[in-house]
């Protein structure tokens, strides 16, 4: 099983980093039967992310049709603000660095793995943004940060207030600490519960949250 880890430019470092050594740590369990690789829409290249000073290096393109998972993450940088600043400022705010996402292949990469039978989706934090701004998910249930709900909402995608979302071929984790639960589910799914509680001993992290899925009995209240 192939999971590619997609990197832009000012990508969230921990996005990245936390979930894709859980696959690798799944590799080791299995043998080599879980891989993971670090991917740009551009190819080969080094890709900075959001925090000064780091930066991770892709190895190839993304591919959706030989990944098993596509993971999406977030982006890191300032915050909007309702006080006038420079366009240099401006730029490097999360929105500003998911628009610049959008203008590259990503959004039509992300919808042919979207597309595929096959082909698994998964995002941490503002990574489900991209695929909601880029009309990918409409109607679709998904989490991403707690400050990005609203706007999550408004590109309609349904939010839902949970650690992890499973919607069958896209599975949303919400904070940027997410990322470890939303991979540790994933092995677990895929791999199975002996593989991913032997992860997350080794890691000596205990999951949080109830995974939401569309599925079983429809609360009440």
């Amino acid at each position: 099983m192939l999971a590619q880890f997609v990197l832009f430019d000012g990508f969230d470092p921990l996005d990245v980093i936390a979930p894709h050594e859980v696959f690798f740590a799944a590799g080791m369990a299995t043998g080599g039967a879980v891989a993971a690789e670090l991917v740009a829409a551009e190819g080969a290249r080094e890709v900075p992310s959001g925090v000064p000073g780091v930066s991770l290096r892709a190895a190839g393109r993304l591919d959706p049709a030989r990944a098993d998972i596509v993971v999406l993450p977030g982006a890191a940088g300032a915050l909007p603000s309702e006080e006038e600043v420079s366009d240099e400022e401006r730029a490097r705010t999360i929105p500003a660095i998911l628009g610049r996402a959008l203008e590259t292949d990503l959004p039509a990469l992300a919808k042919e793995a979207l597309d595929r039978d096959d082909t698994l989706v998964a995002t941490v934090c503002g990574g489900s943004m991209v695929l909601a701004m880029a009309g990918l998910i409409e109607g679709r249930p998904a989490t991403t940060h707690h400050m990005g709900m609203d706007l999550l909402e408004a590109t309609g995608a349904v939010p839902v207030a949970a650690r992890v979302v499973d919607d069958g071929d896209l599975v949303t984790g919400s904070s940027v600490t997410s990322g470890l639960d939303l991979a540790l589910y994933l092995v677990e799914r895929e791999v199975g519960p002996q593989v991913a509680h032997a992860v997350e001993t080794f890691f000596a992290h205990e999951r949080r949250g109830t995974v939401w899925a569309r599925r079983g009995t429809v609360p009440a209240l």
